[in-house]
């Protein structure tokens, strides 16, 4: 839930809908037998795949079929959100957003319902649009039930004072989260500064006041204005019967009747900016920040697509040139660029972070004439070239998922139509040099300029925004272009995933295939190399880190920069990770790609650099990250937790040091240091690789042998267990002075792998306590009923060979709440000790469980994951089959017994971070 930090046609006519008593009366009437149902929709237009129809009562319906999932998204978009408050209820489009989880009449606990329907589910709000969706295994019960909840909660939700009291505190603690983020906070600061008249001056989360005093009968006016039909798109996508479909949705929302009201009209536009305009912020941190924003036309005008990729030219990293001149230079630790996309003017937003040793007064000088000055240094067409690449390879990628598209469509609806993201697409391919060059010299003014820092012409020269297009002379006659490949039907059961599956012994390494035609032809792999040993490992875990992290920024061929436009030009994006002992490289890219992706990672790997300058910048960086998390709650408290867990002596590979003893080690390492552990430990001597989805598989076989094979570590890997110790539990409360959030965490160790004959009943009282979608018992008690907290939740982790074990709760809250959160905990973990958990409660979360867990199969990236650890493990996909039948078999006198003997609240570990003095006060 988001703050300010987005194709046939049936022959019956169409009939007007009358009011909802005589609709009633035809409802009955058409299900008598013989009765011939009248539509009262028509089909509009076909793009891409996408088709379109209008309701009479005003609704616009988007469907998407992809047979390639066995899932299916139900988006639903209303065109409002914070540019449609009024004075004094700010933040009320986002408010109304919670409160539309609080349940209808006819489905009274929605976050019940989502989690009984192992749904992946959210609501957010931006500027001018709301989204609701909800991404659930594809079955025609759960198609049915979310278009029944979606339009029961368009018109019947609750909207209660009751609902009101309690979530007003969460969002307030929504709020406070976000004031805890300098750069969030000066976001803001910048966006109210730029805006003279114009409500996108005020962010989405809203004052504090508003949030605060908001009263009920404007929510429930606000409400019943705007989340109407003819306000509304629903898009179904997935793996769905086009007829079924059409018949559930008019069965549903067909009979909503089309309000007499006529929305208002929004015509407010700030005059052309006369002069430069800064704000500074001076609030508790570890990093500097400076900002500048310039005003841009809106998102449907033609010179969008030219400031998109002007901001990826000037604003991208490694290869733009924020990140050349300010990071390569030590004047900053990070940078980026975003151009805002919305319906009326909006802003294209510059920031670069530096650590606190820099001159931000240098950095500031930097920023502005790499930003200001192109006439002095034009773009190049290498440049467009790169920054048009990146952008496509992304959005190529994103409607590989027809879950991805459908909501990323809300963006495009809410400043517009759903077809400006096509003409957005067309735009940017047809972007030219002289297009960014031109859009450089027009908006990149000083006095169009907004600048923030957090720790100012006889003639001026300024930069006039046009007002925004005709929409409708821009989608005249526009058609799209043809589908891409559309995939097969695969049901991603462990039974099916082991009939398909094709595994490898090939030297020292191991190969799992998973061959599925797959939309878009894309592929996910996931490579990994065993490290080292216990020994050789140790005191150097800093240098490990560092190592794995310099492969990306050079080989013996390819610069950083390089490297990253050939990943672009393949279409793969992922990267590459390291853990203790192991190195990962995981990358999503398409069928005719994949042997020259698997060739570059396999020259990244076998070729680095090890550049001197590179290597420099990312100790800064790294620094720079260690520093800011000395301030932060979250980073402390989890390091806390895991330092009091600690089984191992200093040096060891898993030993979790402090930070400021970390920053020391990271300081110490040398580029010599670096080189001698690749030198090493590198090789190919313990190789898993993964592959799901649309390849050649003798190609990758032979690739692997030719390329990998040979390549041999000069330490031989030997896997370093981490058990179980027993350790003494603690208390601890950590101090973070200016913070206005907290969070508080409770866990205990396990000694138990995922193999142990109680982790299938583990793993679901953890989903009763903390897991499913706001419904657990904690959420519930926490969120729901106390208002609380905005995050809270549980996690059962278990290894597959370590004894690792482990359970934990967290939950995020105001300083002055965090004790309450800790009682509120105890006492729903001695209850559930107590009293154990019900019969209708169990079998519904064995259902949402088992539903979250087939929906992860159907996820390809996290298959490829699922597969490349059953090798490392030596495991087999019949492990799943078994655990899902466990769960099957689960009584409560299972669960209950479980929960008892391992999940006591006390003694459990407790970690506390906040500004608790100030907010005690």
């Amino acid at each position: 839930m988001g703050n300010f930090n987005g194709t046939r046609r049936l022959s019956q006519p169409p009939t007007n809908r009358l009011n909802r008593c005589i609709c009633l009366f035809i409802a009955v009437f058409l299900s008598l037998p013989g009765a011939m149902a009248l539509a009262d929709y028509k089909e509009v237009r076909s793009i891409e795949g996408i088709t379109e129809y209008a309701f009479d009562n005003g609704l616009q319906l988007l469907l998407f079929p992809d047979e390639s999932k066995d899932s299916i998204t139900v988006n639903i978009t209303y065109r409002v959100g914070s540019k449609h408050e009024n004075y004094g209820e700010t933040g009320m489009a986002h408010l109304l957003e919670h409160l539309l989880f609080k349940g209808t009449p006819k489905h009274p606990n929605i976050t019940k319902e989502l989690s009984d329907h192992g749904a992946q589910a959210n609501g957010t709000t931006w500027l001018e649009r709301t989204n609701y969706f909800e991404t659930f295994k594809a079955t025609d019960e759960n198609l049915e039930w979310a278009l029944s909840m979606e339009s029961d909660r368009m018109i019947n939700s609750f909207v209660a004072q009751k609902d009101l009291d309690s979530e007003m505190t969460v969002v307030r603690n929504e709020f406070e989260m976000g004031e805890n983020n300098p750069g969030n906070i000066l976001l803001q600061r910048i966006y109210a500064t730029a805006y003279d008249w114009h409500n996108y001056g005020n962010s989405t989360i809203g004052a504090r006041s508003d949030i605060e005093n908001v009263k009920i009968e404007n929510l429930r006016a606000f409400y019943e204005k705007y989340y109407q039909p003819d306000n509304a798109t629903l898009i179904v996508a997935g793996k769905i019967d086009i007829e079924r479909t059409l018949e559930l949705v008019d069965r549903y929302f067909g009979a909503l009747p089309k309000p007499a009201r006529k929305l208002p009209e929004f015509y407010t536009l700030d005059p052309t900016q006369d002069g430069e305009r800064t704000v500074t912020l001076r609030r508790v941190g570890s990093e500097q920040v400076v900002a500048a924003a310039y005003r841009i036309p809106s998102g449907l005008h033609e010179d969008f697509a030219a400031v998109s990729v002007l901001a990826r030219v000037l604003g991208h990293s490694p290869s733009g040139r924020l990140y050349k001149n300010l990071v390569e230079q030590q004047l900053a630790t990070q940078v980026w660029a975003w151009p805002n996309q919305q319906q009326d003017p909006g802003l294209l937003y510059f920031n670069a972070a530096a650590d606190l040793e820099t001159d931000l007064q240098k950095t500031e000088a930097v920023l502005l004439k790499t930003v200001e000055d192109i006439a002095a240094q034009p773009i190049t067409s290498e440049e467009v070239a790169r920054a048009k690449r990146q952008i496509a390879k992304e959005m190529e990628l994103r409607f590989n998922s027809s879950q991805d598209i459908s909501i990323e469509l809300s963006e495009w609806i809410g400043i517009g139509d759903w077809r400006m993201y096509f003409i957005n697409r067309d735009r940017l391919e047809d972007v030219t040099l002289e297009n960014v060059q031109a859009v450089a010299d027009k908006y990149l003014l000083r006095s169009n300029r907004t600048l923030g820092k957090f720790l100012p012409t006889a003639e001026p020269v300024r930069a006039v925004v046009s007002a925004p297009a005709d929409i409708s002379d821009l989608l005249r006659d526009y058609k799209g272009r043809e589908m891409i490949a559309q995939g097969e039907v695969f049901d991603p059961t462990p039974e099916n995933i082991k009939a398909r599956l094709k595994k490898h012994e090939l030297d020292d390494m191991e190969l799992a295939f998973l061959p599925i035609k797959t939309r878009g032809e894309s592929v996910n792999l996931e490579l990994r190399l065993g490290l080292g040993t216990e020994k050789s490992l140790k005191h150097q875990r800093e240098v490990a880190e560092l190592t794995a992290a310099m492969l990306l920024r050079g080989s013996s061929r390819l610069s950083k920069e390089q490297i990253q436009d050939e990943f672009d030009r393949l279409k793969a994006s992922g990267g590459i990770g390291w853990a203790g002992q192991s190195l990962s490289s995981r990358y999503e890219t398409t069928r005719e790609n994949l042997v020259q992706v698997l060739d570059l990672i396999y020259e990244v790997h076998t070729e680095p650099a090890f550049s001197e300058k590179e290597f420099q910048l990312l100790k800064t960086q790294k620094l720079a990250g260690l520093e800011a998390s000395k301030t932060d709650p979250q980073a402390l408290a989890f390091r806390a937790n895991a330092r009091s867990f600690n089984r191992f002596p200093k040096g060891h590979v898993y030993y979790t040091k402090s930070i400021d003893d970390e920053i020391k080690s990271v300081k110490k390492v040398s580029l010599k240091d670096v080189k001698r552990f690749y030198k090493k430990h590198y090789g190919a001597g313990n190789l898993q690789l993964s592959i799901v989805g649309d390849f050649d598989e003798a190609e990758i076989k032979d690739l692997m042998v030719k390329r990998f094979a040979p390549w041999e570590a000069k330490t031989q890997y030997s896997r370093v267990l981490n058990n179980y110790k027993d350790v003494e539990k603690v208390a601890q409360t950590i101090e973070t002075p200016d913070k206005k959030n907290a969070v508080f965490i409770a866990s205990t160790n396990l000694d138990m792998t995922a193999d142990h004959d109680d982790a299938p009943a583990l793993h679901l009282v953890s989903h009763m306590l903390g897991g499913g979608f706001i419904n657990s018992r904690l959420a519930s008690r926490i969120r729901q009923q106390d208002g609380l907290s905005y995050g809270v939740g549980s996690f059962l982790q278990l290894g597959n060979i370590d004894t690792n074990g482990m359970f934990m709760a967290y939950a995020i809250s105001a300083p002055e709440n965090t004790e309450k959160v800790h009682r509120a905990f105890t006492e729903e973990m001695q209850r559930a000790v107590k009293d154990g958990f019900e019969v209708d409660e169990l079998e519904a979360a064995k259902n949402g469980f088992l539903d979250r867990m087939k929906l992860n199969f159907g996820n390809n990236k996290l298959l490829a994951t699922r597969l490349r650890s059953d090798l490392t493990d030596d495991r087999e996909i019949d492990a799943a089959r078994e655990f899902i039948d466990a769960v099957r078999a689960l009584t409560v006198e299972d669960v209950n017994r479980v929960m008892k003997e391992y999940l006591e609240p006390e003694p459990m570990t407790i970690i506390k971070a906040g500004d608790f003095v100030a907010g005690n006060s």
